[in-house]
């Protein structure tokens, strides 16, 4: 891979014109200026075009815009990295922001990584606040801890909004299923992948600023997004039950979601306990059962007249 600079930052972005330019102040405030930023449209129909445009004709740092047919978030990460140019790459959605130094915080804790340890290091990962400066989720266990998003999900039971920095080498050995057929493809099973073969430096920083609006928030459907939904929580509940028996709670709980979506897929009980191959995964179904059919009929009556 030829790369021009270090970091390629990319923005997946569909009818998001009226909150994209706060990612463009953001990386105009950038202390590190080594950077690129790639622009995927998905298929928006609000401007978005006109708005880069204009910003490609000011800004001091390389702006490069995709427009494609609407085809899902996954779909547009596999464009943006393979047009990027930067040995690192760092995703920022197109509602949210990041500090003035996220870039050089990024890159100084980069360069801490002992060269014989890169090739098994995948990225870094930092942590979010919202716009009002409150750190969102869990910490990580130590101020620098090297270990991978399973371990980091079930042994140390971190939570929460966090902001990754991939290698682009590596990213682009994990492109997303192209032939998905939904929304977008669950991004956990991307880093779950990863975690098997390379390790995350995962450190104690605030580097993106996660947006929260409340009076954007609608009730919508649970059908909506169901497949997608499902389509995680079955890889869940059979390619990580390495860690079953530590993190019991979590996975009986992602069988209680995975009932619930199925459901509304209009999955009958039998197709979902045959769809889980492995019998620690069949245990939790069981178990979560009661609590699954429950949240379905919650659903129900909540959304009762609501079209999906």
């Amino acid at each position: 891979m030829t790369t021009t600079c270090l970091f390629t930052v990319f923005t997946a972005t569909y009818n998001r014109a009226s909150t994209l330019p706060r990612v463009y102040e953001s990386l105009k405030a950038q202390t590190f200026r080594d950077f690129e930023w790639i622009i995927v449209d998905d298929g928006s129909a609000d401007g978005t075009a006109m708005l880069v445009k204009n910003w490609q004709a000011v800004a001091d740092f390389p702006v490069r815009y995709f427009y494609q047919e609407n085809g899902g978030k996954h779909k547009a990460i596999n464009r943006g990295l393979l047009e990027a140019r930067g040995a690192l790459f760092l995703s920022l959605d197109s509602d949210d922001s990041c500090v003035p130094t996220a870039l050089e915080r990024f890159k100084a804790h980069w360069d801490r990584i002992e060269m014989e340890k890169r090739t098994d290091i995948c990225g870094i990962t930092a942590l979010c606040h919202d716009q009002n400066g409150k750190i969102l989720g869990d910490r990580f266990p130590f101020d620098q801890t090297d270990s991978d998003t399973l371990e980091i999900r079930y042994r140390y039971k971190v939570k929460g909004e966090k902001w990754s920095l991939l290698r682009t080498e590596v990213a682009k050995k994990f492109p997303y299923p192209g032939d998905f057929r939904g929304r977008y493809f669950p991004e956990d099973i991307i880093s779950s992948e990863m975690a098997r073969n390379y390790k995350t430096r995962f450190i104690n920083e605030p580097l993106r600023t996660y947006y929260q609006d409340n009076s954007s928030l609608c009730r919508c459907h649970p059908k909506i997004g169901a497949h997608e939904r499902t389509v995680r929580l079955q890889y869940v509940l059979t390619n990580e039950l390495d860690w079953f028996w530590r993190s019991f709670e979590y996975f009986w709980y992602y069988a209680a979601q995975y009932i619930r979506f199925s459901c509304h897929l209009g999955q009958n009980i039998g197709k979902q306990f045959r769809a889980l191959p492995y019998f620690r995964a069949r245990l939790a179904w069981v178990a979560a059962l009661p609590l699954g059919i429950l949240l379905y009929i919650n659903d129900n009556i909540r959304f009762s007249g609501q079209s999906a």
